[in-house]
């Protein structure tokens, strides 16, 4: 009997610590707040809008794991064993580590015009531009997406290092640029985008946007690079018969 409850405990303990790295890394944002100067009565809005939709998108979080944690409850008594596999599976793919399916746009970034016809080189796309049209994404509905076929994931970073864009440190400096996004509501995210005013940033410069007629098969593949979570540390358990 103790040896059943002790499979139980370890089995717990595991995911207790699989489920907290997973969570971690799904709140982790892919961009440094913006500080403003000055905020009209516009901006004030828009600001609020994102932040309650944030609160939204975290409380269906919360429920969401809530749920699976009753789930393995529930199971652990009949198979503890399969309840874990189940639950890793699911954090799994929540937290970008495997390759998905599902209706979705293509977005290609190339040169408005040549290098010959402006007189000068056209540099990369900026980080903050780059990062401008992922939030946007996000806001639209964006489930998965991909970028040079490598996935972005919340702990993605896209910074200038030395002059190039890099997304965890894989250069951006090829055109054309080939996004990749899967939504849920694909056609809500394709008329989005193609109402936004987007493509105006990037022709500043010197970028065009392409947007793709919504596909029904797009393929993105899963996260490569290790995931590093800072500022956790699994718990001792206590040893029995203190």
């Amino acid at each position: 009997m103790k040896s059943k409850d002790w499979k139980r405990g370890i089995s717990f303990t595991i995911l207790l610590m699989i489920f907290g790295m997973m969570l971690a890394v799904q709140f982790h944002t892919i961009q440094e707040p913006i500080v403003r100067d000055t905020r009209d009565m516009w901006q004030l809005r828009e600001d609020l809008k994102k932040q309650q939709q944030l609160q939204v998108e975290l409380s269906s979080e919360i429920r969401k794991y809530n749920e699976m944690l009753k789930t393995y409850e529930n199971e652990e008594d009949q198979n503890p064993e399969t309840a874990l596999k189940e639950t890793l599976n699911i954090l799994k793919e929540e937290a970008g580590l495997t390759e998905v399916k599902g209706s979705g746009i293509t977005i290609k970034i190339d040169k408005l015009f040549s290098e010959e016809l402006i007189g000068s080189q056209v540099q990369d796309i900026s980080p903050e531009l780059l990062k401008r049209l992922i939030n946007e994404l996000n806001s639209y509905g964006a489930k998965d997406i991909s970028i040079q076929g490598r996935r972005v994931i919340n702990s993605t970073v896209i910074r200038d290092i030395n002059g190039q864009t890099k997304m965890d440190n894989f250069s951006l400096h090829n055109f054309p640029i080939e996004i990749k996004v899967i939504s849920e509501n694909v056609e809500k995210l394709y008329n989005r985008m193609n109402a936004s005013t987007t493509d105006e940033d990037f022709a500043i410069d010197n970028l065009s946007l392409f947007i793709s007629n919504p596909e029904e098969n797009i393929t993105i593949p899963a996260y490569e690079d290790t995931i590093r979570v800072k500022n956790m540390k699994p718990i001792e358990a206590e040893k029995e018969g203190g």
